[in-house]
């Protein structure tokens, strides 16, 4: 049975894992680790660059790699939060056609989803590398408070990518099945998930083989990134002021000290105190190399952070409120996400629940082996286990005065679904607009539009006579499907509420197809590299033979001959590597490869 793996696409880095064998594993890349870098670049020669590659490169190539797309994905251009990622980043965001938010590298517009497709596509080759066999199928991880548009912008990726996206599965949640999947434990857990770029708080209740979320709350544009941005501003301040040199005007040295202060803040989790040295950093006006050298102690690194940190328990305190429960309920934490390995992050996160967080579970890994858990038990159809799931956000309709009036509250468990009688606003009103939205503010220009439909034929009447029956009803799959009915004509009218990542469907088609393309381009340029290097090592080792035969056998007719044909075929073998045909090349070197061994024979007789 084709497996389904599952993916943690992080802001920072991303990691894949596999149920096999009874378990699930994380899976790691060629260089042995178990994360890669979120990161995307395209060389000079439009070569795309994903995970460590690309992140070698950044500092000569700032302009042209992406990093942190995840705080972009499925957001609008002219939103407030895409306004401060403007002045944060040296890559250049421009305006989609649809109004989404998309980058631009090398003179070509990407959208965030086909970005996030490179990324995810680097996770399928990982997995095909370790399993040897073609993986089409992934559960893919998103924040727990991602919106509808960015959670299809996140399944929109995949299918780019070329995989199936079984399930789109909140991060705590997976979290929680990677900490109580097949242990039979029976408690109430918080999962206190702070990575690279979003926070959730996930209240889950645990009972052997079953799980339900009771409470969900989170910041999309929260998280490590925060904390390396303070180091930065502090550097960048400290510098100005001995140099009189905004640094922020320079890509290069911004993408340097970016590298540094992230060292930084990972050493000091260690440390007591650490250096952020970065020699040649820019020139004066005379055009001498200056240097920047600041000692940074873990003491100050926790008060510029601490902020950020406190942020995360006042949403803690939303997440409690909201389900109605007290925190002396609880009886475990899960620490998850890079940023929890903070010593603060823990100290606080013990302070605050009363009790020391739990070690089961492994911060950077536990998403993807949760994502690889609930993929088996889709695949395997397990009855016993069963998890039960929330909506984030609440899900409404637009009424008289531009007021949002929710009918599905947020941390509903799903499926659900609730009905709700409206009436007309005028005298003889024939039909009303149903405008659905998903968001928490009162007033419906602050939340998120998922679609709008006309009931028309309304019977006539005064305003306030007739009456409407609005129901919303949300699948186990998130699906929301939206009605109003005329309660007394019985006039229906229905749709299947479908966000939008800011991209058509003909879009992402042809960015798969494009994928698709690139792929097999690249499969071929890596085979005809490596048939190339290959020809050349051999023609190095048969002109090494020749060359010591030639004093021994050089009068000799049948070892005239043999130079003969090393030489056509070895002409050959240059013509296929200038033309770069990669048929010829393979074919030619079988040719050179039965020389070889006649050379090699001669060789050994001689």
């Amino acid at each position: 049975m084709p497996y389904i793996i599952g993916i943690d696409l992080g802001t920072t880095n991303s990691c894949v894992a596999v149920f096999k064998d009874g378990q699930p594993v994380v899976i790691p890349n060629k260089g042995g680790y178990k994360t890669t870098p979120s990161i995307v670049a395209i060389s000079e020669n439009d070569k795309r660059l994903v995970g460590y590659v690309a992140k070698r490169q950044a500092i000569t190539n700032a302009e042209h790699t992406v990093y942190a797309a995840k705080r972009l994905i499925g957001r609008r251009y002219n939103s407030e939060i895409v306004e401060k990622i403007k002045n944060m980043v040296p890559y250049k965001l421009v305006e989609g056609s649809n109004g989404d938010v998309r980058v631009e590298l090398r003179g070509r517009v990407y959208s965030i989803p086909e970005i996030s497709s490179m990324i995810l596509q680097e996770m399928k080759l990982i997995a095909e590398s370790m399993l040897n066999e073609p993986v089409n199928k992934a559960v893919i991880t998103v924040p727990a408070y991602f919106n509808d548009a960015q959670r299809q912008a996140t399944r929109d990726a995949g299918t780019i990518a070329g995989l199936e996206v079984e399930a789109i599965i909140n991060e705590p949640t997976a979290a929680a099945l990677a900490y109580g999947y097949g242990k039979n434990i029976n408690r109430r857990i918080a999962v206190y998930d702070i990575g690279g770029g979003t926070f959730d708080i996930s209240i889950v209740d645990v009972a052997g083989e079953n799980f339900k979320v009771i409470s969900t709350a989170g910041d999309s544009f929260l998280g490590g990134e925060d904390i390396d941005n303070r180091i930065m501003d502090y550097c960048i301040s400290t510098f100005m002021q001995e140099t009189g040199i905004d640094l922020r005007q320079d890509a290069v040295a911004m993408q340097r000290l970016k590298e540094a202060a992230e060292k930084a803040k990972c050493d000091l989790s260690v440390l007591t105190s650490t250096e952020i040295s970065i020699p040649f950093i820019t020139t004066d006006s005379k055009n001498n190399p200056l240097h920047l050298k600041i000692t940074l102690t873990r003491d100050f690194l926790e008060e510029i952070s601490k902020s950020i940190i406190e942020k995360t328990f006042t949403i803690c305190d939303t997440a409690l409120k909201s389900a109605n429960i007290s925190k002396s309920t609880i009886k475990d934490v899960l620490l998850v996400g890079g940023q929890s390995r903070m010593p603060m992050v823990a100290r606080m996160v013990k302070e605050y629940f009363g009790i020391d967080p739990s070690k089961r579970i492994h911060p950077d890994e536990a998403v993807a082996i949760g994502a690889a858990i609930k993929g088996h038990m889709l695949q395997s159809h397990q009855s016993h286990a069963k998890l039960v799931d929330v909506t984030s956000h609440s899900l409404g309709i637009m009424v008289a005065g531009g007021y949002f009036s929710p009918l599905i509250e947020k941390n509903t468990a799903i499926p659900t679904k609730k009905t709700r009688i409206f009436t007309t606003v005028k005298d003889n009103q024939e039909q009303v607009k149903i405008i659905v939205l998903q968001g928490e503010s009162k007033r419906c220009e602050e939340n998120e539009l998922l679609g709008e439909f006309i009931l028309n034929g309304l019977r006539k009447g005064p305003r306030g006579s007739v009456e409407i029956e609005v129901t919303f009803e949300i699948n186990s799959d998130g699906i929301v499907m939206v009605s109003a009915k005329d309660i007394k004509t019985g006039l229906k009218q229905e749709i299947i509420v479908t966000a939008t990542s800011g991209l058509t469907e003909e879009e992402i088609q042809r960015m798969a197809e494009e994928n698709r393309d690139y792929l097999l381009e690249t499969k071929v340029s890596e085979d005809f590299e490596k048939y190339r290097y290959e020809s050349r090592k051999m023609i190095e080792e048969v002109d090494s033979i020749l060359n010591r035969l030639k004093d021994t056998m050089g009068k000799d007719e049948f070892f005239r001959e043999l130079l003969g044909k090393v030489d056509r075929s070895r002409e050959n073998l240059e013509k296929a590597i200038k033309e770069k045909n990669l048929e010829s090349l393979i074919e030619e070197l079988e040719v050179f490869k039965r020389i070889y061994k006649m050379c090699k024979s001669l060789s050994s007789k001689g």
